[in-house]
């Protein structure tokens, strides 16, 4: 199939529509208002409906009730607008509503600047709203990996009845590479039984609520959610290793940052230190199995990110606390280069070629 030159932005929309999206609800922010202007210009081209809500709140209850009416629905934003959608996550989190939210993600706290950060990582896999629930989140790096993913992310929502977010960030967003248009095919999906679309008297009426004053109701709900996580974090983690067979250092980096630690681990290995990387793919659930698996035999970890310290909580986790694991990290929008994760490298070589 023919590749096309896309930016990031408008390669996700253009994949959500493969994926049979057609309803968007949401408010432009930088990095990501590219999103919403390509979905203001194609949903009317394929019968579709696109609308700029006056804000993120707005967006994304209007997300909620698309998805109660069972119809595949996104949303997109950035940092400071995900927070303000914090509460509407987590009421859809309680009516089991599946949709997919996108983070292109910029630096913060607060306003912080419109270039390219990781710092939404505990927000994404801790606490994008309150309550017991959990995100699936899917962490792209490269323009072709978006236009996968987040056809990927409409399945599984439906899968599992859950929101799914697509966390990118600036870079990602911003930047263009060739990809291929090719739509995946749908994975078995459950009828939408629970959807409040009308009964036409054949039927008891659906109700999407996540209002339960009972609290014996109410934890019933909370283990019947939390037994569909098992089976997601039992089935559903993706991640990617790169020269890990015999490495002795092993970088841990997602999206943007891990394409960079490439550059830096081909350097290394001309300098003869074994270094690899464990990309992970999903970011919840984490890919823990495959990090554990490697504490044997890696002398060490270096966390790569772009924040003052998230994912690195989750590496340590993950590998029991049995080895040494650093931070390369940048925050507020300043981006690695390959020759400081090279030095970091080197340092926990010993400093010395071997």
């Amino acid at each position: 199939m023919e590749k096309v030159l896309m930016k990031g932005n408008e390669a996700l929309a253009e994949a959500a529509i493969m994926a049979g999206c057609r309803h968007f609800f949401g408010y432009p922010i930088t990095p990501q208002t590219e999103v919403a202007a390509y979905m203001s210009k194609r949903m009317p081209e394929v019968n579709g409906l696109y609308l700029q809500a006056e804000s993120e709140i707005a967006s994304i209850n209007m997300v909620l009730g698309a998805a109660s009416a069972g119809v595949r629905v996104m949303t997109s934003s950035s940092s400071p607008g995900i927070s303000l959608m914090g509460e509407g996550i987590s009421y859809m989190a309680g009516c089991d509503l599946p949709a997919v939210i996108v983070n292109i993600q910029r630096g913060g706290p607060g306003l912080g600047g419109i270039q390219p950060a990781q710092s939404d990582y505990f927000q994404a896999t801790r606490a994008c709203g309150h309550g017991d629930f959990h995100l699936m989140v899917l962490a792209p790096n490269s323009i072709q990996e978006i236009v996968d993913l987040t056809q990927r992310a409409f399945n599984l929502a439906d899968i599992y009845r859950t929101p799914v977010m697509i966390l990118g960030d600036g870079i990602l967003g911003q930047m263009m590479e060739p990809v291929t248009l090719e739509r995946i095919p749908e994975a078995e999906l459950p009828e939408k039984s629970w959807a409040t679309t009308g009964t036409s008297g054949k039927r008891r009426k659906n109700i999407t609520t996540s209002l339960w004053l009972q609290p014996d109701k109410l934890e019933k709900s909370n283990f019947a959610r939390f037994e569909r996580y098992a089976l997601i974090q039992q089935k559903e983690p993706l991640w990617e290793e790169y020269l890990t067979e015999d490495a002795d250092i092993v970088l841990v980096a997602y999206g943007a940052v891990s394409r960079i630690c490439k550059n830096a681990i081909i350097a290394a290995r001309e300098k003869g230190v074994k270094a690899g990387l464990l990309r992970p793919i999903t970011l919840w659930p984490f890919p823990s199995r495959p990090l554990l698996e490697l504490v044997d035999r890696v002398k060490t970890f270096i966390c790569a990110e772009m924040s003052m310290g998230q994912m690195i909580e989750d590496v340590r986790a993950a590998i029991a606390y049995r080895k040494p694991v650093t931070l390369c990290g940048h925050t507020g929008g300043v981006v690695h280069t390959p020759e400081e994760i090279l030095a970091q490298i080197e340092a926990a070589n010993g400093g010395t070629q071997p």
